[in-house]
């Protein structure tokens, strides 16, 4: 059986830390970050490899700063 595995891609830049996409993640994929952005904000960061290529970060991201890539491992 093929499994979905997905990698999370944030602009780091113009994210706000507001933490939704981490309250959205049913895989605990994302964390925010102990660095901050070029405009003061603790940013979110793919924190471990368990993410599932749900997207729902994505979703729930009020800036559209996260894009999620899938991949079907076989």
């Amino acid at each position: 059986m093929a499994k979905l595995t997905g990698t999370v891609v944030i602009d780091i830049e113009h994210c706000k830390g507001c933490e939704l996409c981490i309250d959205a993640c049913p895989e605990k994929t994302l964390a925010l970050s102990k660095s901050i952005n070029k405009v003061g904000y603790r940013y979110a960061e793919q924190a471990n490899d368990n993410c599932t290529g749900c997207a729902n970060c994505s979703l729930m991201c009020p800036d559209s700063v996260i894009t999620v890539y899938r991949k079907i491992n076989k």
